[in-house]
């Protein structure tokens, strides 16, 4: 069972184990259409395409049209109903792939531990790791059976914004921020017209989880990594900048054997649309 990252011979090795099943995540914030593009011009033998926005995302608007952010968490059962469409069984081995270093496919990665799906993990380096070895990338899709995955216990901890708000006064836990740097000083309006970050967060961002080739460092740098944001997993929290590249720092830690921290599912952009909710600037 592979339950964190996956290099590319080992899921070569396995791409025509019926029980395995391959999602491809690769997305564009600026383009939407790419990813599904993208595929159609070549993917891992057997793959079965998920749209970020479509597959891995809820309505961005709940009761009282209450803005949940960007790509808010789908309902559970929409989700079982999608990942069953995609063939994904209780005993599946899932693997998801992006070309981005993983920045996309460990949304997938994260949401399927929240159905309470073990056996699901990152392909290490992403499509770039995979073409390196010279291996295949048919254009025809292969649709699979519909599979019987079913709602478990969740693997994982969300929290709400009013959690987080209420953690300004507590200070019970330690939120982290993976946008990039200028997004979380609030120097970067084309991606968050309100910039800034939520009072008292720390700033990690996900590409500074991998190495050059863009496959994740080593578990112990990893865990080097993060030990001066927060005292414990279990008292962090982690959000990007609507709940996707959050789920890279998870996984990151899962790599590093530190398990236990929380997602801010609404993000930056669920936050900031309320302008009641206070805003800091800068480093």
């Amino acid at each position: 069972m592979y339950q964190t990252l996956i290099d590319a011979a080992t899921l070569a090795a396995h791409v025509d184990d019926p029980r395995w099943v391959v999602i491809d995540c690769r997305h564009d914030l600026m383009d939407p259409a790419s990813g599904r593009d993208a595929f159609a011009a070549g993917h891992i033998p057997g793959a079965q395409f998920a749209s970020i926005d479509d597959d891995l995302s809820g309505p961005k608007t709940g009761q009282g049209a209450t803005f949940r952010g960007r790509h808010p968490l789908p309902e559970r059962a929409a989700l079982v109903e999608t990942l069953r469409r995609f063939g994904i069984d209780d005993d599946s081995q899932v693997v998801a792939y992006d070309a981005h270093g993983g920045m996309f496919a460990a949304r997938l990665w994260w949401l399927l531990r929240w159905l309470g799906h073990e056996a699901v993990a990152v392909l290490d380096g992403g499509l770039p790791a995979w073409q390196a070895q010279g291996l295949a990338l048919p254009t025809q899709a292969t649709p699979r059976a519909q599979g019987t995955l079913t709602d478990r216990p969740a693997l994982t901890r969300t929290v709400s914004s009013g959690d987080v708000l209420a953690n300004l006064s507590t200070q019970a836990f330690t939120v982290v921020d993976a946008r990039a740097n200028d997004r979380f000083r609030g120097e970067n309006e084309t991606i968050d017209p309100v910039g800034g970050h939520i009072p008292g967060a720390r700033n990690r961002f996900f590409k500074d989880n991998l190495q050059a080739d863009g496959s994740f460092k080593p578990a112990a740098q990893l865990k080097a990594d993060f030990a001066p944001l927060f005292a414990s997993p279990s008292q962090a929290v982690m959000q990007c900048g609507s709940g996707v590249t959050a789920c890279h720092n998870l996984l990151a830690l899962e790599v590093a054997g530190l398990p236990g921290a929380a997602l801010y599912p609404g993000s930056w952009s669920e936050w900031c649309a309320d302008p009641a909710r206070p805003v800091s600037t800068g480093a």
